[in-house]
């Protein structure tokens, strides 16, 4: 069997350009984008992004080299995902939400050739190309508004003139190594400078793959885009939509009434989002709201959604599946799959289920929990906490001109991801906290995310954050942060604690309760608890505002949680939450 050839009949390297292809053969006539009053074919996507990857040749664009876009969820973003590579380049696709010095860092640490800016943001764009020595300036092209052109310009070139004066007849370049990168992602830098996450063709076919399967996605899809394209690749959907042959609903803002409109009329199926946007969708005023006729497929991730979160959108008509993951994971690597004897348990039990991360994806090889010092697994009880740990062929190359990160990163012949979580008996993963978050009072391991999910329950609570604060006996002790909903100016701190008082043990109380506008957020809308952390700092707790001994002789089972994960070498590692 030694003998046996390998040639280019029964070897192709694995690149995800082949689903356009493909598409363009198989759905050719089918909708392949919706985005205004703008509707294209699979064949018409196809021919524009070969027209475009002939015009960025032109532009003497040749393998390798970087190519950076920042823009909203447009048609022109997600023909980039396939038009760039198919030039032999690497896609970087910038947060739209980051500061003009971040993006410049980004652009002068990615050596990027070409800088494709949206209209929209042209004046951000400006302000990052001025912090740019003129030595490593971009080529900038503007992408005007397909729908309605403004006219808008920053250079000389724009993104319709390059598509316009391509040539239909352009031959891609061919992948030859599917281990070559296709894509440079940012981390958001929230705790320090952001780092270029890159995938390898190999890793962002196998990830598409994983996730169209694992999500059961069928057949010609709608896929509404209210997670950014800019978030891991739209965590792979943006060639995952063509693998499958469905519609792209295209959204320039992720607004309630923009969300329901497009759901209704367009006969949405499936959609992404992070749970920030369960709050949009349910605060969206009665005139935004639209019925939802049949029932819209979620996969959420990022942030833990609480269970209360979850059974409250799923009343709306959105069939949630909760998935974790990280930018270096390619984005989902572990998703909650659903099973049928769950369907039995009450609607609120079936909520904390669902908040569960669940199990990996088909591209991971494994996916653990250990104590990083013994690199022991931790017994499967829900109760025993350790680090998250993965290893696959969906997991980054490295991080791009990090050696010394990068080795930190992969410890041990896994993919460390900062995240502390358990294992349940069946198999099933849960996070409890960033190795950072996790509170240690008198020696007990606090999970932060736990106490959250008890204030999302509280029917006032719009955003909370509980992080450690200072205490002088216990040596640090929960501090909650809130953000109330509307008409909720009645709601007072005794209440609050008063919530908790009913569903936590005495030992995980918050000794504080500090209410806020608005919590602090990332650039992709995650709530920044350093900045929280800082602040907790400054309120002091004494002995004497301690809370009275609860009457109460109910007592919670506190597990087995032996490790202080706080002084993990590995915290700095970023995971999906820090996206």
């Amino acid at each position: 069997m030694d003998r046996l050839p390998k040639c280019e009949a029964n070897y192709v390297p694995l690149t995800p350009l082949t689903f356009l292809k493909r598409a363009a053969m198989v759905y050719a006539k089918r909708t392949s984008v919706i985005y205004g009053r703008t509707r294209f074919t699979w064949r018409l996507t196809y021919d524009r992004c070969l027209r475009l990857a002939s015009s960025l040749r032109a532009l003497n664009i040749v393998k390798n080299d970087v190519v950076s876009v920042l823009a909203p969820n447009v048609p022109a973003m997600y023909e980039m995902h396939f038009a760039v590579p198919m030039a032999g380049a690497i896609l970087n696709t910038i947060n739209t939400r980051l500061d003009a010095k971040t993006v410049a860092n980004i652009l002068k640490h990615s050596e990027a050739k070409i800088f494709f800016v949206d209209y929209e943001y042209v004046p951000l764009a400006r302000d990052a190309l001025r912090l740019i020595a003129e030595s490593s300036m971009p080529l900038v092209v503007v992408i005007d508004d397909v729908d309605s052109p403004t006219k808008v310009r920053l250079g000389e070139l724009e993104y319709e003139q390059l598509v316009s004066s391509g040539d239909p007849r352009f031959v891609p370049n061919e992948v030859q190594d599917e281990w070559d990168p296709i894509a440079l992602n940012y981390t958001s830098g929230t705790t320090s400078a952001p780092k270029g996450v890159v995938y390898s063709h190999r890793g962002a076919y196998l990830s598409t793959l994983s996730l169209i399967l694992g999500w059961e996605m069928g057949s010609a899809p709608v896929y509404l885009w209210s997670l950014p394209m800019f978030h891991c690749n739209g965590w792979t959907f943006t060639w995952g939509v063509a693998a499958r042959g469905g519609t792209n609903v295209c959204m320039r803002n992720t607004t309630a009434q923009e969300m329901y409109a497009s759901i209704a009329l367009h006969k949405v199926t499936h959609m992404c989002c992070a749970p920030i946007v369960f709050n949009i969708l349910l605060e969206a005023k009665p005139n935004e709201r639209v019925a939802i006729a049949t029932p819209v497929e979620v996969l959420t991730g990022g942030a833990p959604p609480p269970a209360a979160l979850l059974e409250k959108i799923e009343k709306l008509g959105f069939h949630v599946v909760h998935a974790y993951g990280l930018t270096e994971a390619t984005g989902p690597a572990l998703v909650c799959e659903w099973q049928a004897q769950w369907n039995q348990l009450p609607r609120q039990e079936q909520a904390k289920i669902k908040a569960r991360q669940g199990i990996s994806i088909l591209t991971l090889s494994d996916v653990d929990v250990k104590d990083l010092d013994t690199m022991q697994s931790v017994p499967r009880d829900g109760k025993t906490m350790g680090e998250i740990v993965l290893r696959g062929s969906s997991i980054m190359k490295g991080y791009f001109k990090d050696e010394q990160a990068t080795s930190k990163a992969f410890h041990k012949g896994w993919f460390v991801t900062g995240d502390v979580g358990v294992i349940h008996p069946d198999g099933y993963l849960e996070i409890k906290d960033r190795s950072k978050d996790v509170i240690i009072s008198g020696g007990e391991n606090i999970s932060s995310v736990e106490l959250e999910a008890v204030l999302y329950h509280h029917p006032s609570v719009l955003e909370a954050a509980v992080v450690a604060m200072p205490h002088p006996r216990w040596g640090e002790s929960p501090c909650a942060f809130v953000a109330l909903k509307k008409d909720s100016s009645g709601v007072t701190k005794d209440d609050i604690l008063a919530h908790f008082q009913k569903n936590v043990a005495r030992f995980m109380m918050p000794k504080k309760v500090h209410f806020m506008e608005a919590l602090p957020k990332n650039a992709n809308g995650k709530i920044q608890k350093f900045e929280l952390r800082v602040l907790a700092k400054t309120l002091v707790v004494t002995e004497s505002n301690e809370l009275p001994k609860r009457k109460s002789s109910t007592q919670v089972n506190r597990g087995s949680q032996p490790t202080h994960y706080r002084d993990q070498p590995h915290e700095q590692i970023l995971a999906m939450s820090r996206l």
